[in-house]
This record gives C-alpha cells, sequence and structure tokens, in this order.
C-alpha cells in the first residue's frame, strides 16, 4: 500500500481511537448489548462496534516479509511487540507456534508483526534487525531466535545482533548490516510505532483480532476463542 494511501487510512482509524486506549475499547467490545451506558437516547441509539476502524489495519500485503499465512485469510491477527519484552517470548515460545500449526497452515488466519520497542536502544535496534533479517526472508528464523529462552539476557548489541542473524540463516550478512542501518528499517520501524500509538498501546504484547483487542500474553484459549468468534462474524 503506498504511503499516502497509509496516512489516509491512519488518520480515518486515528479518528475514531486516537484518545482510547486498548484497555477501554476492550471493555466497550465486551460490555452486555442490554446494559448502555447512557440515558434512554443511548439506549435507542445503535451499537457502534469499536473495533471497525481497527479491523482496518490490517495490512493484508502479499509482499509483507514480517507477516505469515494468506493475505486473504479470513482472521488477521495484529501484534504489538518488542523482542526486550519478557512476556512476547512467552508468546512466541508458548502460543505463536500453535496458533500458526493450527490456524495459519489451514489458511484461517495471518499473523502481521509490528514492530512495538518500548525498552530503548536495544529494542530499536532489535527491531531494524529483525526487519532486515526479513529482507532476506529470514525474519521468522530471526523472531525465533531473537525470543528463544533466555536469549534477551544477553542483549541486543551490534555483535549479539550479527550473531542471531547468523543463527537465523541470513545469508548475506553484509547486506544485513547495511539494511539494518539504513532508513528504509528506521521508515518501518516508525510506521509501526505511530500506527501503535495512534490506536493507544501503552504495553507489549498488544493484539488485534479482527479488530477485537487482546491485551499481553494470555493464554491460547483467548486466542482460540477471538480467532473462533472471528472466523464466524467473516461467515467462514
Amino acid at each position: 500500500m503506498s504511503s499516502p494511501s497509509r496516512k489516509s487510512l491512519l488518520a480515518s482509524a486515528g479518528v475514531a481511537v486516537a484518545a482510547i486506549t486498548l484497555g477501554l475499547v476492550s471493555w466497550q467490545a465486551t460490555a452486555p448489548a442490554d446494559e448502555p451506558s447512557g440515558g434512554p437516547a443511548a439506549s435507542a441509539a445503535p451499537r457502534r462496534d469499536p473495533a471497525a476502524g481497527l479491523k482496518a489495519l490490517a495490512r493484508r500485503e502479499a509482499a509483507d516479509k514480517l507477516a505469515v499465512g494468506s493475505a486473504d485469510a479470513p482472521v488477521v491477527l495484529i501484534e504489538y511487540s518488542d523482542f526486550k519484552c519478557g512476556y512476547c517470548g512467552k508468546f512466541a515460545r508458548d502460543t505463536e507456534p500453535e496458533l500458526i500449526e493450527r490456524y495459519v497452515h489451514d489458511g484461517t488466519l495471518r499473523i502481521e508483526w509490528r514492530n512495538f520497542p518500548i525498552f530503548g536502544a536495544e529494542s530499536e535496534a532489535a527491531a531494524k534487525a529483525a526487519w532486515a533479517a526479513g529482507q532476506q526472508d529470514r525474519f521468522r528464523q530471526f523472531h525465533e531466535a531473537a525470543y528463544a529462552d533466555g536469549a534477551k539476557e544477553k542483549g541486543f548489541g551490534e555483535d549479539r545482533l550479527l550473531e542471531l542473524a547468523r543463527v537465523a540463516g541470513v545469508p548475506d550478512l553484509e547486506r544485513f548490516k547495511k539494511d539494518m542501518a539504513g532508513e528504509q528499517a528506521a521508515a518501518a520501524l516508525r510506521k509501526d510505532q505511530e500506527e501503535g500509538y495512534a490506536i493507544g498501546v501503552t504495553s507489549t504484547p498488544s493484539f488485534l483480532v479482527n479488530g477485537q483487542p487482546i491485551a499481553g500474553a494470555q493464554p491460547m484459549g483467548a486466542f482460540t476463542a477471538a480467532i473462533t468468534q472471528a472466523r464466524t462474524a467473516a461467515g467462514k
């Protein structure tokens, strides 16, 4: 999607949700239909779906090297994560592989990654490194290596990032270093960060499942329920 179109999309979604945190959106989305927050006028008004604008954030770009699953999948899970986040690592190790096995492989689910570093310079460096690995089709392998048990405790300095790239099987390490330090990596990171901040993401991991928020590394059942609901709503 072109940059102007993307900005336009964010602007339209941001109008509805820029001042709303994911927690409030989640509360609104799950509030009982028979308990309106206002008086008689509010009761008579049609219920507005707070997830509608958030659902539009799914990029569905076939060439997205940081996504897994079909661009036409009925359900899109957007993940805002930081490689230095312990709970992000827990999700990556304990939950995401099962989601891929159960839902991505059968065409139900697409997972789109958003770099959302919140723990300082090393977080940002790891985000750019993951993007650079993706340019050589090694994002998933880098993601796995960076989230391996005990990996974040070793830090994400330049030498460590190169080591992770080797583990991930990145074929051209010189290109990797150049891409990691380049403006395209920085621009891609800004794009993801601006999107997250626009919808009120304040912690990692944070997720959207067809626009419905899930905060934190919830157990598998929370994602299964959200995916099932989204698939049913999509008529699949």
